[in-house]
Formats: C-alpha cells, sequence, structure tokens
C-alpha cells in the first residue's frame, strides 16, 4: 500500500502548486517520493517473476519526474499533481507496451498497453492485429480482462473514425485497427490506495494485461 501522506502531499499541492511553498515543504515531497518510489519497485520485483522483460528495471527507471515541462503550455503551474511510472522494457522512455501505474487523489488508476506509437510502430500493431485477430480477441475480450478492465478504452481520442488507409472498410478487426492507442485502465479509489490489498489488486491487473503486452511487443519486434 502506499501511505496516507502521500496522497495529502499531493492534494496540499493541487492547492499550492507553486515553488515557494514547494521548496517550503521539500521534506514532505522526499518522503511522498520515496514512498512512491519503493512501492513502484516492489511492483517490479514481484511482477518480474513473471515478466522477464522488466526483471532488472528499477524504479528510477519508471517514475516519471514531478516537473512539469510548461515551456509551450498556457498552463504555467510548475509541478504535476500525480505520481506515474511506465513500466516496461527499456523504462519509460522505451517505445515498447508496457505497464503504468498513475496515483492522483481522486483519479488513480492501473493499466498499461501502448498510448500513440508512431507511424511505423502503429503499422505494424495493426498489421499484426488483422494477421492474429482470433488470438487478440481472444485476450482483450477474455472474461479476465473485462473483469478487470471492463474491455479495452475507446474514445475520440484513442479512435480513428474510419478504418485506416490498406485495410478494407468491412475487415472483422475494423475495431481495433482503427484505434491509434491500445491501452486498458482500472480505476482506484483513494481508499485502495491506502489498503494493504493495493499490490494484490495492482498486480492482478498487471497479470492481466501482460498477454496483450506480449502481443503488442511481438509485433513491434517482428
Amino acid at each position: 500500500m502506499l501511505q496516507a501522506s502521500t496522497l495529502k502531499f499531493l492534494k496540499d499541492l493541487m492547492k499550492n502548486n507553486n515553488k515557494p511553498w514547494f521548496d517550503a515543504h521539500r521534506r514532505q515531497y522526499d518522503d511522498a517520493k520515496n514512498d512512491f518510489e519503493h512501492f513502484i519497485q516492489t511492483l517490479i520485483d514481484k511482477h518480474g517473476k513473471r515478466d522477464a522483460t522488466i526483471r532488472e528495471l528499477t524504479a528510477k527507471n519508471c517514475v516519471f519526474r514531478i516537473n512539469r515541462d510548461i515551456r509551450f503550455s498556457k498552463d504555467k503551474t510548475p509541478y504535476k499533481t500525480n505520481m506515474g511510472a511506465s513500466i516496461k522494457r527499456g523504462g519509460r522512455k522505451s517505445a515498447h507496451a508496457g505497464y503504468y501505474f498513475h496515483l492522483e487523489p481522486g483519479q488513480s488508476f492501473v493499466g498499461g498497453g501502448i498510448w500513440m506509437p508512431m507511424p511505423e510502430e502503429t503499422k505494424k500493431v495493426r498489421q499484426e492485429i488483422d494477421y492474429c485477430l482470433d488470438e487478440f480477441r481472444k485476450i482483450v475480450e477474455s472474461k479476465q480482462f473485462k473483469n478487470v478492465y471492463g474491455g479495452l478504452y475507446i474514445n475520440s481520442e484513442t479512435s480513428l473514425s474510419r478504418v485506416p488507409q490498406g485495410f478494407e472498410k468491412d475487415n472483422p478487426a475494423a475495431e481495433f485497427l482503427k484505434l491509434k492507442s491500445w491501452i486498458a485502465m482500472q480505476a482506484l479509489k483513494d481508499a485502495e490506495i491506502t489498503s494493504k490489498d493495493l499490490l494484490k489488486k495492482v498486480l492482478v491487473a498487471f497479470e492481466t494485461l501482460q498477454p496483450m503486452v506480449e502481443f503488442i511487443n511481438r509485433s513491434l519486434d517482428e
């Protein structure tokens, strides 16, 4: 589980997103950061026994920095009000599919997949789904996948309105080929974040997602 003080720090940061306040509460930030990184390292160590591609990672390879890049943003608040970790082969900057854990008061979630890959990678994933539709459908429409995630995350941001060029309109894989991201997410309540059952819940979510992660990464490696 994560400490209630870590959630409290993020809640306080939402109300005081400025450098003077942050500097004055540096110790609380360091404690929250250490708590989050410890939890992420535990996830890596535990799930790494199932997924060898993440086994050698450290939390520092995966956790995003809290400072926001405000150079091209209208929002000039200097800090993110969440903590996130992208756990995948090669670490957070890798182009591979992987697992994600997001900590944010009232908006935490666990999940993963691949978010907005580059055109060449997108083409490879779509081709693999087209060739191996039955396998992909079996993964994302399994009882376990639906129980944990409810299915793939699909909205106007993650999906095209039409089947992409190169595929027939009536392609049986059309619903998956239109996607620009292949991800799944399970929301987590604040009470679950500080529960002793959090680790088990997240590990089940990772285990459920692993077949899709492996399917996508196989397409990228070919």
